[in-house]
């Protein structure tokens, strides 16, 4: 864009730039608009004759793909399973290939896959290779240069010698023995998010469901003991930041897949001395390196291989067709590893999850060895979640001391799952987990029930973090947890007596009886800055809806001095809606064009004015 006309572009939104409210009317109106938005209708156009063997361009912006396609652009990136299928990647058909008829699994893990196959051709092309294996699993065997217990510790010789041996000697034997941590309730130390960072175990202080009976989604409150910490990082909680949690699989789901895998029971718990050749794994952070540890193999199950997040791919299902003992399921397995089984595999891949379990269930004479697939599977990433509280200002006292409290707000994500309906996240379902046995020790007469929560200080933070000291105006928008993290900011800004009516508040919630967060917990003025809009209860509107609504609101917001608009929640949906709506504002108070107003808002996200985080 050029020098002029940014110069047009900035003259047209100043012009409809509204005055700042009067005293008497300090806090603009957070109601619903009086007046309904009417539609125009177009005039009748005369429909355009068809015309043979041309070429339309049908697609220009993210509108015209959701006409076409009825996804959002969001949407059709998450559906492509990446695999090139969807470039034509599937061989031509050939009438003279044989097809042979197999009879396939009979168990419900199975039928659950949903596999659209009838025949398997005779001949595959296309197969991949078998992955190779990085990881090794290998016996902690006794150096021979160190000696047994019934023979002398150190050789004989000079003072210096002897002590450097007894030095080489300690540190072999301490390589070779499993760290002094509780497993159960934070991971080894190995799993380090990055340098200083260690993960910490939280203990739970407090717990509570934030959402009622008939909710959709269910959302937990926390309260975190950080009182010991460790020191040392050169970074402190703060509003608006975020923890990162090293949330582990579910204790039973690796029981299971032991079991299933034939890992014999004295061995699941015994130190084994894990060898990579290469990448950061079994760690989170670090160099692309060969390493050494000694752990066991249900650590590395539970702390550091995500066995249901992510879709599975053809080198896992390589290697369950290398292992499995059953000719059936071999060629299955292959077929969907071949070109000729691309589109079957595009549609298992990009159909609901299917976790590690579901295909060992659906494929039971395969088994792979342990090391082998932990080759294949993806790394158990850190959750962060945000702060919802101010850390400054949130302490206890207890047993005569002072601790340091943080808070955050986690949504139970749940998917599909062959078994059980539904099941939960990885992280999500952890905190679940956690918050129903602390609230169950509760009520059978615990006074302090010891659970925890393996955490430590976000890498990451949240733009209100760096934003916060700006005395302008700000509008935040969020919808379900989105909210979360403006509590501890609004606490904090409410506290100033002339920052009253300069934040507010747009809440979206599906049903405010079941549904809203944090309900009177925001502080003084809460009734004057905090407007919550309900989607299924009376006439029901969403919260971009409300957005157009207050229109004068966010175009004064903008456009005052170090004002801000801020966006938190799901980009599906919410996320994408306040971004047209916010379009729109501008197109009617700006008096501007679509690209023009687009671009007001890039340049407002390019200046820190407009901040959106969405997932």
């Amino acid at each position: 864009m050029t020098a002029q006309t940014d110069l047009l572009l900035a003259q047209r939104a100043a012009a409809s730039i509204p005055e700042e409210p009067q005293p008497e009317s300090a806090t603009p109106s957070l109601t619903y608009s009086s007046s309904d938005e009417q539609e125009i209708e177009e005039p009748t156009k005369p429909v355009p004759r068809r015309r043979r063997a041309s070429t339309r361009l049908i697609a220009k912006s993210p509108e015209d793909v959701q006409r076409i396609t009825g996804e959002t652009t969001t949407q059709l990136i998450r559906r492509c399973c990446g695999g090139g299928c969807c470039l034509g990647g599937a061989p031509k058909k050939d009438n003279n290939v044989e097809y042979e008829a197999i009879e396939f699994p009979d168990n419900d893990a199975y039928r659950s896959l949903n596999l659209k196959i009838d025949k398997i051709p005779t001949t595959l092309s296309g197969v991949c290779d078998v992955p190779e294996q990085t990881a090794f699993l290998q016996p902690v065997r006794r150096p021979s240069n160190v000696p047994s217990p019934s023979e002398p510790a150190v050789p004989f010789g000079t003072e210096s010698d002897t002590t450097s041996s007894v030095a080489g000697i300690e540190k072999t034997l301490q390589d070779l023995t499993l760290e002094r941590l509780d497993t159960q309730i934070q991971p080894p130390k190995f799993v380090q998010p990055h340098p200083p960072h260690h993960v910490f175990p939280a203990r739970i202080h407090n717990t509570r469901e934030l959402t009622k009976p008939g909710a959709e989604k269910r959302t937990f409150h926390f309260d975190l003991d950080v009182t010991n910490y460790p020191e040392g990082e050169d970074v402190d909680f703060k509003v608006g930041g975020a923890i990162g949690v090293s949330a582990p699989n579910e204790a039973s789901i690796v029981q299971e897949i032991l079991d299933l895998l034939l890992v014999p029971r004295f061995l699941r718990d015994k130190p084994v001395l894990l060898r990579t050749t290469q990448g950061r794994w079994p760690t989170v952070w670090g160099a692309d390196q060969a390493r050494e540890i000694v752990t066991t193999r249900r650590d590395l199950l539970t702390w550091c291989s995500d066995v249901q997040s992510y879709p599975p791919t053809k080198q896992i299902l390589r290697v369950l067709a290398e292992h499995t003992t059953d000719a059936t399921e071999r060629k299955i397995l292959r077929y969907l590893c071949s070109a000729e089984g691309q589109g079957v595999f595009c549609d298992f891949r990009t159909g609901p999850h299917i976790s590690l379990v579901q295909l060992l269930h659906a494929f039971p004479n395969a088994k792979p060895p342990l090391d082998l697939l932990l080759s294949v599977l993806q790394p158990l990433m850190p959750r962060f979640y945000s702060l919802s509280n101010d850390p400054h200002e949130s302490f206890l006292t207890r047993d005569g001391k002072q601790h340091r409290l943080i808070e955050i707000a986690v949504t139970v994500h749940e998917a599909e799952d062959w078994r059980n309906g539904t099941r939960t996240g990885i992280g999500s379902g952890f905190f679940q987990r956690q918050a129903l046995k602390f609230i169950e020790a509760q009520e059978k007469g615990e006074k302090d029930p010891e659970f925890y929560i393996p955490m430590f200080k976000g890498l990451m933070a949240n733009p209100l973090a760096k934003q916060f000291v700006s005395d302008g105006p700000m509008l935040l928008i969020g919808a379900g947890v989105g909210i979360a993290p403006f509590r501890g900011f609004v606490q904090r800004r409410l506290k100033t007596a002339n920052c009253a009516n300069k934040v507010w508040v747009l809440q979206g919630v599906r049903d405010s009886l079941v549904d809203e967060l944090y309900s009177g917990e925001w502080g003084v003025h809460e009734d004057e800055v905090k407007k919550v809009v309900q989607s299924r209860r009376g006439p029901g509107r969403y919260v971009q809806e409300e957005v157009k609504a207050q229109a004068d609101l966010v175009w004064y917001i903008i456009n005052a001095v170090d004002g801000r608009v801020f966006v938190c929640g799901s980009s599906r949906g919410m996320g994408e809606g306040v971004e047209k709506a916010l379009v729109e504002v501008a197109m009617e108070k700006g008096n501007l064009e679509h690209d023009e107003a687009q671009q007001f808002w890039n340049l407002k996200k390019e200046t820190g004015q407009y901040i959106a985080e969405t997932w």
